[in-house]
């Protein structure tokens, strides 16, 4: 039960803090609001009671002035002469008669009685008792007035109307401009406080995207302003590093071609020809791979600016220029088409080198290579909520184990199996075309098709 209700909260609740603080501040002060409103009702309600009490006292005390006014013998045709009240019964008899009202009043009779002596009435007419009852649960009272003269009993009795704050329309108007206005001012001041937040978001989407983006701004609230710097901060040391990583890089790898030269020249005067041989290919390969490092090296250093291009377009480039490159394995190379554009923001020469390197790689290893786009609106990122890109590059080879699909993005990786020298692979294709595509807010996951084969997916931002 616990857990049907945890999985049905988390299904309604929402996701976005500026609607979960919204909603909990309007939820708050709706509250409040109505606790403040029953409040005042309730001494709207208490004062209506009071006032409604008053006039049917004043009434009653009114209807005994005229009655106590006439003879005695006319007072019966006074009563079926008067005009019908709302309410009230009037009758005379010979005892008090309080119709079963209730438990006698004394806080009536004093009313009635204080009301007697206080007005302009002459005191030979005021009744020679007074015996009221009233019941609070049916709002009904009754008073029975002795007269002075022929000692009959003059009952009255009423029932008040029970108050009701919804019968003018001052109530709903009243909560319905109240929570309108906080309703507004909530949202105005959550979007206001939230706005830093969003903005601190979309700098950590952009700092993923590019090192070298501009920095915060360092004002606001003091709380805004400090995480402001301190993301700055952040973002420094990450560039700094990043930086002096590549610098480090390219000077091992620059510093390396020397020797490096200098043994080639060396080989040359070995006299055994297979050694020589063996020598010189393990040569070439180190240089390969030092040739690879800093040309990555250099890739990185230009930070090459970020600019909106057509994906559709750069994907059949690349498919032409592969069959170009290898025409007797043009029909083996595929791409699904696309009807739509899709517009994305990249660095569009690393971002097409990170491509080409899957393509080949598909094409060295299995012979054929088929490339498809698509629009994922099922899975957003978790930071602009936004469709993502898909591009997968899929071929018929022998794949691979499961164990080195992660592995195989490591620096100079190479399966046995299938990457050799003759391939030419130096084993840092993978792990640069991994570096570029995270370092564009994307990423690339390899996977073993069901129908045999091995599939690069490639995880775009839009």
């Amino acid at each position: 039960m616990y857990k049907t209700f945890t999985k049905f909260y988390k299904k309604i609740c929402p996701h976005s803090l500026a609607t979960k603080t919204a909603l909990l501040l309007m939820v708050g002060i709706g509250l409040v609001e109505a606790c403040g409103l029953m409040i005042h009702t309730m001494d709207r309600l208490n004062f209506d009671r009071i006032t409604q009490e008053q006039e049917a006292i004043n009434r009653a005390t009114a209807i005994y002035r005229d009655i106590s006014e006439v003879d005695s013998k006319d007072r019966a045709d006074e009563i079926a002469d008067l005009d019908p009240i709302h309410g009230f019964t009037i009758f005379l008899s010979s005892k008090p008669d309080l119709q079963k009202v209730g438990p006698q009043s004394a806080k009536l009779e004093q009313t009635i009685t204080h009301l007697l002596t206080t007005i302009l009435f002459p005191p030979e007419l005021r009744p020679l008792k007074i015996i009221a009852a009233f019941d609070k649960y049916t709002l009904k009272s009754a008073v029975a007035f002795q007269l002075p003269d022929d000692k009959k009993w003059l009952n009255i009795s009423y029932t008040l109307l029970s108050p009701n704050p919804f019968k003018t329309a001052t109530f709903p108007i009243a909560f319905f401009v109240m929570a309108t206005a906080t309703s507004l001012i909530t949202l105005w001041g959550v979007k206001r406080l939230i706005a830093p937040v969003g903005t601190l978001a979309a700098a950590a989407e952009r700092l993923g995207q590019d090192v070298n983006s501009p920095p915060l701004p360092e004002s606001g609230p003091l709380e805004v302003a400090r995480a402001a710097r301190a993301f700055n901060d952040m973002a420094h040391r990450i560039n700094r590093f990043i930086n002096d990583r590549t610098q480090l890089l390219l000077a091992i790898g620059h510093d390396l071609r020397t020797p490096i030269t200098r043994l080639k020249l060396r080989s040359e005067f070995i006299d055994d020809i297979h050694l020589k041989n063996k020598f010189i290919e393990d040569l070439d390969e180190l240089e390969k791979m030092i040739n690879a490092t800093l040309a990555f090296g250099r890739d990185s250093a230009k930070q090459e600016p970020i600019i909106t291009l057509e994906l559709t377009t750069l994907l059949k480039t690349l498919i032409r220029e592969l069959k170009e490159t290898h025409p007797d394995k043009s029909n083996t190379i595929k791409l699904n088409p696309y009807t739509s554009k899709v517009m994305i923001k990249a660095r569009p020469i690393n971002l097409k080198r990170a491509l080409q390197n899957l393509m080949e790689n598909a094409l060295y290893y299995a012979g054929n290579v088929t490339v498809t786009l698509r629009i994922d609106y099922t899975h957003p990122t978790k930071i602009n909520h936004n469709k993502r890109i898909l591009i997968f590059i899929e071929d018929d080879g022998p794949g691979l184990d499961e164990q080195y699909l992660n592995y195989v993005f490591e620096p100079f990786v190479r399966m046995e199996t299938s990457r050799n020298r003759a391939t030419g692979g130096t084993g840092l294709g993978l792990s640069i075309t991994k570096s570029i595509l995270r370092g564009q807010g994307g990423d690339v996951i390899l996977e073993n098709r069901h129908t045999g084969g091995l599939r690069a997916k490639v995880i775009l931002p839009n």
